[in-house]
């Protein structure tokens, strides 16, 4: 795909070992990997990233790439936490389990690129038919529609091809870049009951404005279709509007954490967030036979007013 300024262009680029498409439109530049179908960057033009890449990342076969957007599936985070059923879906081998599930390092299917309503839209396919996935044995077909037009649209569609319910876990691992962690906060949670996995997995309630002052590694519950992270340092809000999910983690290493991560500066902490939205623990997914379950998130940012 080409064209003049006006018109969304494609073209596919190898970082290291990776065949990646690089897509502008609308004024704005994105990067995706075609291994994990993973939003690697997104930003407009004149404005700071709204999506995080870690300036240590490597661009690998078979490892999972720092920052972006890895896709979470057919179980987030540690299997061992999961529920029951997403856990008994794995049948258990000589495989070491990775964390956040089984598609983030696998070669995604392209299925096109396409001009639509003054924007792109990307579409990927993983299934698990053509692509057996080792110690989980069942039919599933996933989607990644990725629309860039004034705003970032992701849509994550899971059909089971199978004559069993299907159970699994899943979460748009969204790493978003900040000016630093310590001056920005998130609307939206007020209200929101959350466990902190970093205190033995208790129980509380959010009883306003989530900021950070160490790390913070949280799943909220029940939380609302709209979220915010507030910037006043680069006069910005990031705005998050999602269907699909009641469920979404919130993740900073912060300092101590950040020197033991893989491809991860050790400042590199003060310039993202993760908040991913996500089916997680009592909002995991039962899919019949047949059935197809969608979540979806769309990002964009602001300006804050000036005062």
């Amino acid at each position: 795909m080409s064209g003049t300024e006006q018109h969304p262009q494609a073209e596919r680029v190898e970082i290291n070992q990776l065949a990646c498409w690089r897509v502008r439109s609308a004024n704005a530049e994105l990067l995706v990997a075609q291994q994990g179908a993973q939003i690697l960057s997104y930003q407009r033009d004149g404005e700071q990233p709204l999506i995080w890449l870690s300036e240590q990342a490597e661009f690998k076969q078979g490892q999972g790439v720092r920052g972006g957007v890895p896709v979470c599936w057919p179980w987030f985070g540690d299997l061992r936490r999961n529920p029951e059923q997403v856990q008994a879906m794995h049948q258990p081998g000589q495989m070491i389990v990775p964390a956040h599930g089984l598609v983030r390092s696998l070669d995604w299917q392209l299925l096109g690129i396409d001009s639509q309503d003054h924007g792109v839209v990307l579409e990927f396919v993983f299934n698990s038919v053509e692509q057996p996935l080792a110690e989980w044995p069942h039919a599933a077909e996933l989607k990644l529609r990725i629309r860039l037009d004034e705003q970032l649209h992701l849509e994550l569609e899971t059909r089971n091809l199978g004559d069993t319910p299907l159970a699994f876990s899943q979460a748009l691992h969204s790493y978003f870049a900040v000016s630093d962690i310590r001056q920005v906060h998130v609307e939206g949670l007020r209200g929101c009951r959350y466990i902190d996995t970093l205190d033995n997995w208790l129980e509380r309630q959010q009883s306003d404005a989530l900021s950070f002052h160490g790390e913070t590694d949280r799943i909220y519950l029940d939380t609302p279709a709209q979220l915010s992270i507030v910037d006043p340092a680069w006069q910005r809000r990031i705005q998050l509007r999602s269907s699909g999910s009641r469920s979404a983690v919130l993740w900073n290493p912060w300092i101590d954490k950040a020197r033991r991560l893989s491809q991860f500066a050790e400042d590199a902490w003060q310039g993202m967030l993760c908040i991913e939205h996500a089916n997680v623990l009592d909002d995991h997914l039962l899919l019949a036979p047949g059935a197809q379950h969608r979540l979806s998130v769309s990002l964009w940012s602001e300006a804050l007013p000036t005062v």
